[in-house]
């Protein structure tokens, strides 16, 4: 696989692979883990998940100029990764659950996430950059796309695995102490605290009929209160366990990076080479009209991404919760002996499966049909993406139709919610559809801007685009709050509407696109 590369490119990939587990760890359990920690309902997790989300990309853009001011692009790499190593230590330290002060601790789980996010941003653009540089030398040059693929499919091999160790770890402790996993639980168990016991009677059987199969250092619970604290404690011990793992992913990445920091480029040496290069013949040859037209055509596309990102990134909200409230999590129960895998959590896994499965097959499509000439162009790729995702809601939208609203499960007998869940697969399908319409379009997307913008823009136009997924991650919360207040098939019509018009809007775009990038 690595023939013809670089030699750096495999430690720059291990590198990057391992941060990517610690990452996607906890994207995993993130929502999950602050709704039950705190007790907070979907909504109110929906903000700080869309700020998290949104500062990490707006941060990358700061940790490029950072890198930039400083030439120090190595530093930078190492002060990221320290820092995110920093952050997961802060959200790991256990503390107290029920939490005795809900807006201190709080506080210091975002105060966390922020530092994560920061040394995201240090991190993740900057080793791309000296990616990139690996490539500049004639020997290596015609090898760059493959190289990136490479250093792409890495990453998703973290993120395949990270779920699995997050529940592991989590279902691991809950069961050392003597409970089993129930996603249903801890939403139940806060609110029999903030309404002092005073829950009604079919909330009430149901939190009775846990409690009757638990024991307590081989004692049965004698009451609710204890076991409702008791659970809360072990639930979310077990989630801070998981941010410990990710801690020493960062670590594993930390020593495979300074142990081959000395034979990686410097992006330092290359940008002080272009800042004494005379300016080129393109940038001299393009008149201020080219220049416009080609900064509003990319403009347009990032006004189209912002809706893929905003429908896309659900996969850790809205979606979550709903293979939380809806899916059959019993037909997934793998016992390890030590440990069981359940929990809404595990389809984590399943995008970056499919993202290491699907890319070659994408490939293979795209190529079947340049030779053939009949290859569309990237502007209706993006597009037809667009269309890809519309559908993949179209599809939830059809597997919800017949289920109650969120609002009306609390309600519900434990017989009636084990009767109307849905099967995994309904998960996988959604998953299977988002990661073709991801391959269509972010891969694509990065690819049109590093071909439409001028010479002298293309640092700028690459920080838009990520300005752009920072404005669709931002908007994230919206997700939960329709989750819980329409009904679900309403919930995904908006997404569908989303991401069908904006297919529209690109495909009615495509001719004069296709015109400006030549």
């Amino acid at each position: 696989m690595f023939k013809n590369h670089p030699k750096g490119l495999l430690t720059a990939s291990l590198s990057n692979m391992g941060e990517r587990f610690g990452f996607y760890i906890m994207m995993a359990i993130l929502t999950l883990f602050i709704s039950a920690k705190f007790g907070l309902s979907e909504t109110t997790t929906g903000y700080v998940y869309s700020v998290f989300y949104a500062s990490i990309y707006v941060l990358a853009l700061v940790g490029g100029l950072i890198a930039d001011r400083t030439r120090n692009y190595k530093g930078t790499i190492l002060m990221g990764l320290i820092l995110m190593a920093v952050g997961y230590f802060i959200i790991a330290v256990p503390t107290p659950t029920p939490v005795p002060n809900v807006a201190l601790y709080l506080t210091l789980t975002c105060f966390g996430l922020l530092v994560i996010a920061f040394g995201n941003g240090l991190f993740k653009g900057n080793l791309q950059a000296l990616v990139g540089q690996m490539y500049d030398t004639p020997q290596y040059s015609k090898f760059r796309d493959a190289g990136f693929q490479i250093f792409y499919m890495f990453i998703n091999i973290g993120g395949f695995f990270a779920p699995w160790i997050a529940i592991a770890l989590r279902n691991w402790w809950l069961k050392t102490n003597g409970f089993d996993y129930n996603a249903a639980l801890p939403e139940l168990c806060h609110r029999y605290i903030e309404t002092a016991g005073a829950l009604d009677a079919t909330n009430l059987a149901k939190l009775q009929e846990y409690a009757d199969g638990v024991t307590l250092s081989g004692v049965p619970v004698a009451d609710l209160p204890v076991f409702v604290n008791n659970y809360l404690e072990i639930f979310n011990r077990g989630f801070q366990y998981a941010f410990m793992a990710a801690i020493g992913a960062m670590i594993i990445s930390l020593v495979i990076y300074l142990y081959n920091k000395k034979r990686f480029p410097d992006p330092a040496e290359k940008k002080a080479r272009q800042q004494t290069a005379q300016t080129s013949q393109e940038d001299l040859q393009m008149d201020i009209a080219a220049i416009k037209q080609r900064v509003y055509a990319l403009f347009a596309v990032f006004g189209i991404v912002i809706f893929f990102w905003f429908s896309f990134h659900q996969n850790g909200y809205s979606l979550t919760y709903f293979a939380r409230d809806y899916i059959n999590l019993d037909v997934i129960n793998i016992d390890l002996g030590f440990t069981t895998i359940k929990g809404a959590e595990i389809f984590q896994c399943v995008n970056p499966f499919f993202v290491v499965m699907l890319t070659p097959v994408i490939m293979w499509l795209f190529g079947s049909l340049r030779r053939k000439g009949k290859e569309p162009s990237t502007p209706k790729k993006i597009g037809i993406g667009m269309g890809i995702a519309a559908l993949g809601y179209v599809f939830m939208l059809l597997a919800s139709v017949a289920l109650p609203d969120k609002s009306a499960l609390s309600g519900m007998s434990a017989g009636a919610l084990e009767v109307m869940r849905l099967t995994p697969w309904v998960m996988v399908g959604m998953y299977f559809i988002m990661t073709v319409a991801e391959l269509f379009i972010s891969p694509l997307g990065l690819s049109f801007v590093s071909k439409v913008a001028p010479p002298h823009l293309q640092g700028l136009m690459q920080g838009c685009w990520l300005a752009a997924t920072a404005v669709g991650n931002l908007l994230l919360f919206i997700g939960g709050i329709l989750y819980t207040s329409v009904p679900l098939w309403a919930c995904w019509l908006v997404f569908v509407c989303a991401c069908g018009l904006s297919m529209i809007v690109m495909l009615l775009m495509v001719k004069w696109l296709e015109r400006v990038a030549k």
